[in-house]
């Protein structure tokens, strides 16, 4: 959610905390500021609105700092304005923020009494009179930081600088944080994602929660120092060096980011494929045989939730493991009964998902094994997770998910491959070449699909129906269309309709109808019954079926042949189409939709 990147070296901070905070852009927020030290003075600038409002503020003075801290906030306690953007600062020090401390009203009050004046309504400034507060009382910044994190409740991260030193410090509670070390340019550098701090540190480096990091330049070294709450030396960092590229950063020939995305998942299959059942991931996989779990608890949030839904249907009917998939914000709150012999599998993107990574601490705490599903190596999930299986996505812009829910239910289809001992079947591999050239078919035939979003952006609603293992892809379709284009869009299995929502049918609701070649009869008679209210219908089904256009007021015909496991994967992205084509129509923002952050890392 929360974008933030800090610097100290020796050259102008300004110009990298901007280019990092420019690169959190699609992560959402709704105001931007920076804290320099400038003079031994600690001056904040910030404004509500884009990271652009913020340079043009800059451009006026173009200060000069060796230090600084930046920040493009995501509203949670406050509005959206001046006041409660980060970063926030007094005359000893600025604090920026990404999380929620939940205890913030009872401590404001209680400092309040004491005297201590608020500038904003936000919940980080409870951390910032802290700080100041336990500063003055122990005369120490470290210790006054492990005093005030010590004191707060809530998953958070935080940076502080303060005006003594050109210093910076930072501290974390199950939220993202990375710090960084250029030793040939002597700068360091923290931020809330990795992606800031490419082509600047070479080295990254993850504290673990309760780890207070030290960024400071010695003369002409930059170092970090790591520390426990005691204030003792800290080893509990991982580090990587040189992870990532800044190609992600490029649209190349695509409008939007989301539309590169989409474009890509062709290769991306077959590159997944490729690793998992011929190159270094096989050993991972295969290691699954004679090592299934009695049960599976499935848990992820949005998305990466619809594709836990998909891959049930493959543990399920290929493993004849039990599973059960559940949102995680549902899960970590409702005392789940969890027994010797099961796994907790988790689902994210990020690996930085606030709820998500709760259900799996929960599942530890239980003993059991986690594994996960994610795409970001080092993340917060990934070393928390005994089992991790990457997703090979590459770095996703768009804050609407497309190709890493296609990445994360092929992962899930070549665990299920694994578990039955048939990964090296010739079979899955075909099957995945197939998904792979049909999707590029699909994407070349966009024009079709764009010319049926121009009969549709402007309908009141949308009901997306399916049976079966075309259910979640409804759910899917819906959740996309309301991302970003702003429409009402609910899924329904399509049994259901006449439980209730074909109440919702007229002249002006369109049902996006998903029919496969599994209970093909039974899903058309759903269509039937939203006919008969006058309902507009698009369906999407099998070539060589008359029933398809004649029932529907405009369709879109697939070639099922080939693909018996992932077939709702390649209907997905006839929605993923639709829903960018509708969105552009209606000129909404596909790439950072109003409203909505790439990682959640609040609840």
């Amino acid at each position: 959610m929360c974008g933030i990147v800090g610097y100290t070296g020796p050259n102008n901070s300004v110009q990298p905390i901007l280019e990092g905070l420019s690169r959190l852009e699609y992560r959402g927020y709704d105001s931007a500021g920076i804290c320099l030290n400038i003079n031994a003075k600690l001056q904040v600038s910030k404004k509500e609105g884009k990271l652009e409002n913020l340079r043009n503020l800059l451009s006026e003075t173009n200060p000069v700092s060796h230090v600084g801290i930046g920040h493009t906030r995501w509203a949670t306690h406050g509005a959206v304005n001046n006041d409660n953007a980060h970063p926030h600062g007094n005359e000893d020090f600025a604090v920026v923020h990404n999380g929620i401390i939940e205890n913030a009203s009872v401590l404001k009050k209680e400092l309040q009494a004491e005297g201590w004046v608020f500038k904003s309504q936000t919940d980080s400034e409870v951390f910032l009179v802290l700080l100041s507060k336990f500063a003055k009382e122990l005369g120490d910044t470290l210790k006054a930081i492990a005093k005030a994190y010590q004191t707060i409740h809530g998953n958070s991260a935080f940076v502080i600088m303060e005006k003594s030193s050109d210093n910076l410090y930072c501290v974390k509670r199950s939220a993202p944080l990375v710090c960084g070390l250029n030793p040939v340019t002597n700068e360091a550098f923290v931020s809330s994602d990795p992606f800031a701090l490419i082509g600047y540190a070479p080295e990254i480096y993850f504290p673990q929660d309760g780890v207070i990091c030290r960024a400071s330049v010695s003369g002409s070294t930059a170092s970090l120092s790591f520390f426990e709450m005691d204030l003792k030396p800290s080893s509990r960092f991982s580090s990587q060096k040189n992870a990532m590229s800044l190609d992600v950063t490029s649209k190349g020939d695509h409008e939007h980011f989301m539309l590169k995305e989409i474009y890509e998942q062709p290769g991306l299959l077959e590159k997944l494929a490729a690793w998992s059942i011929k190159g270094e991931g096989k050993k991972e996989f295969e290691s699954l045989l004679g090592k299934s779990p009695d049960f599976f608890h499935i848990t992820a949030c949005g998305t990466a939730w619809h594709a836990g839904l998909v891959i049930k249907n493959f543990f399920e009917s290929y493993n004849k493991i039990r599973c059960n998939v559940e949102i995680a914000s549902e899960f970590r709150y409702r005392n789940p009964i969890l027994k010797k012999g099961e796994v907790g599998l988790f689902i994210s993107q990020s690996g930085e998902t606030a709820d998500t990574l709760a259900c799996q601490e929960l599942c530890k705490e239980q003993g059991m094994p986690t594994y996960s599903i994610v795409n970001t190596r080092g993340s917060t999930l990934f070393r928390n997770c005994d089992l991790n299986f990457l997703i090979h996505a590459g770095m996703e812009i768009g804050v609407a998910s497309t190709k890493a829910f296609t990445q994360q239910v092929l992962t899930g289809f070549l665990m299920s491959m694994g578990y039955a001992g048939k990964l090296d079947q010739i079979e899955v591999y075909q099957e995945i070449k197939t998904l792979s050239d049909r999707i590029s078919q699909i994407c070349q035939d966009a024009e079709s699909i764009k010319q049926i979003a121009e009969k549709l952006y402007q309908k009141r609603g949308f009901i997306f129906t399916g049976r079966g293992v075309y259910f979640p892809i409804a759910l899917e379709g819906a959740l996309k269309l309301k991302e970003i284009a702003y429409v009402h869009a609910e899924g329904y299995a399509a049994g259901e309709l006449k439980h209730g929502p074909i109440a919702l049918i007229d002249d002006n609701m369109v049902n996006i109808a998903l029919l496969g070649p599994e209970l093909f009869e039974k899903a058309l008679s759903n269509v039937e019954e939203v006919k008969a209210r006058r309902g507009i219908i698009f369906a999407i089904g099998p070539k060589g079926h008359p029933e398809l256009s004649q029932i529907s007021d405009m369709s879109y015909e697939l070639d099922f042949k080939g693909l018996p496991n992932l077939a709702p994967v390649m209907v997905n992205v006839v929605l993923q189409l639709l829903s960018y084509h509708i969105a552009k129509l209606k000129g909404t923002d596909i790439d950072k939709p109003r409203n909505l952050a790439k990682s959640v890392t609040v609840e």
